[in-house]
């Protein structure tokens, strides 16, 4: 190894959570393409040394971005394709239209070339159709010369606040058979190990931290950053609140009285995080899970610690966008943890 930095290529980049994990390992991120404008310009405010491209990856091909690099090779190419098309089961998925968007990710290997790609997607992409699909990842890049694992990780094994789960495909162009990284022997970081330090109302944007860290967590959080930004609190109703004080903490819709447990018809519903334990997956903002003991659903910075974004990680556009962006997000502790085994293995 020369000792240069390899190059990477995110697409259906979002905000930046694969790339920012890329980047702390140790890689150089030249590129980033996403369809949604709110999630380029926080990965734009954040990724300063890459090019953020609005493009739509079921149509762009490879060649339309090769202006973009400046003549720099790219060694790996990582990315989550959205995947509606994985969703059902049968034999026509595999070549659903939606499945276009994971085609083109397909295309972008086959084009580069790279030493290794990274693809992270939903867990049942490994059983749909019998298997169907997984078969599919596997010989289409097989037949562009990759040797591919895959796994499912869980992001708390980590050093994530969240026990999101994630299917991850790795693959080599050498051969080498990728070893997915051990989980951490330390104890899971629980929510309000995550979280505690922030407090129940909104901050402006710039307000220094309230209190000192509590927790280790809290201190690599706050390490690079003296303030915080994106602690808006929402102000729900007055009825909405009152329901919300009814669940106790780590606590569900079970929990209410039977006259209450239906005023959401979503199995979800009313769900608190469980200040002793990792979150449940943290999502795109629908608003019916809440802070352990506040009766709100979380804040954008509450969201992004429990996603593991460092307080110094910026999100921009509106508190709806913001919660979607981070809900997308791959979280960054447990892409560093993937990069930092590729980075070993190159």
């Amino acid at each position: 190894m020369t000792g240069r930095k390899f190059n990477v290529i995110d697409l259906f980049c979002g905000c930046g959570g694969f790339s920012l994990g890329f980047e702390r390992a140790g890689f150089n991120v030249i590129l980033g393409i996403d369809v949604w404008e709110d999630a380029l310009s926080t990965f734009r405010f954040n990724h300063k040394r890459s090019v953020g491209l609005r493009a739509d990856l079921s149509v762009l091909s490879p060649e339309e971005t090769k202006h973009l690099l400046g003549g720099q090779s790219v060694d790996i190419i990582i990315g989550g394709p959205p995947c509606q098309g994985f969703s059902i089961a049968g034999k026509r998925i595999v070549d659903d239209l939606r499945n276009k968007l994971y085609k083109n990710f397909v295309h972008f290997v086959g084009y580069y070339k790279p030493m290794a790609f990274v693809m992270e997607n939903v867990p049942n992409i490994l059983s749909i159709g019998d298997g169907i699909v997984r078969q599919s990842v596997l010989s289409d890049f097989s037949e562009l010369g990759y040797t591919v694992e895959f796994k499912i990780l869980t992001a708390s094994d980590y050093g994530v606040p969240q026990n999101r789960r994630r299917a991850i495909f790795v693959g080599f162009r050498n051969g080498t058979h990728f070893k997915f990284p051990a989980p951490l022997e330390s104890p899971k970081v629980t929510s309000e190990e995550a979280i505690s330090d922030l407090p129940e109302n909104s901050l402006d944007d710039g307000s220094l931290y309230p209190c000192s860290p509590r927790s280790q967590y809290q201190k690599l959080m706050r390490a690079n950053s003296l303030t915080v930004n994106n602690h808006q609190a929402t102000v729900h109703n007055q009825k909405t609140k009152d329901i919300i004080a009814l669940v106790p903490d780590g606590g569900n819709y079970k929990d209410l009285p039977e006259e209450l447990r239906q005023t959401r018809k979503v199995h979800i519903a009313w769900t608190r995080l469980n200040s002793k334990k990792p979150s449940f997956t943290i999502d795109t903002g629908h608003r019916h899970h809440f802070h352990y003991s506040y009766n709100r659903i979380p804040t954008a910075r509450e969201s992004a610690r429990i996603q593991s974004f460092p307080d110094d990680f910026f999100f921009t556009c509106s508190r709806t966008s913001q919660l979607k962006q981070i809900g997308n997000a791959v979280p960054p502790l447990m892409s560093e943890a993937i990069a930092g085994a590729l980075l070993s293995q190159l």
